[in-house]
């Protein structure tokens, strides 16, 4: 196992609930229109300290993509997806970005995002970008 090098951000900062990892910076959202099955998400253009895991095929609320889930690499816990492939046309503006779950990320004011009861379950995705 090699050694972990981390990379520390400056700004707004979202990080990782369970271990405060910086992920990502406010000003890198492209949209929080997402949803997932906790809740909201954000689709990121950059984000930072994460290891992916295997590519897989999922039905999305906007279509068929490519994903990979998204891991802390500080403690592991899967942080989001991010999107590969998109299958259709109008879809790939999110080729290569990822999403992170308000649920599992705090935000840049020490904010966590809690499971509300509208909360849907099923295919995550955006519901208009």
């Amino acid at each position: 196992m090699g050694r972990l090098f981390v990379v520390s951000l400056e700004g707004k900062i979202y990080s990782c609930k369970h271990c405060r990892t910086h992920l990502a910076l406010s000003e890198d959202i492209v949209s929080k229109s997402f949803h997932c099955r906790h809740g909201k998400a954000y689709l990121f253009n950059k984000v930072v300290n994460v290891s992916v895991g295997v590519h897989e095929e999922r039905m999305m609320m906007t279509g068929m993509h490519t994903v990979a889930d998204i891991f802390c690499v500080g403690c592991g816990s899967i942080v989001g997806w991010r999107y590969e492939t998109a299958h259709e046309k109008l879809q790939k503006y999110k080729e290569g970005k990822s999403v992170l779950e308000r649920f599992k990320v705090s935000g840049p004011d020490g904010s966590n995002y809690w499971i509300t009861p509208e909360a849907h379950v099923g295919g995550s995705d955006a519901d208009d970008a």
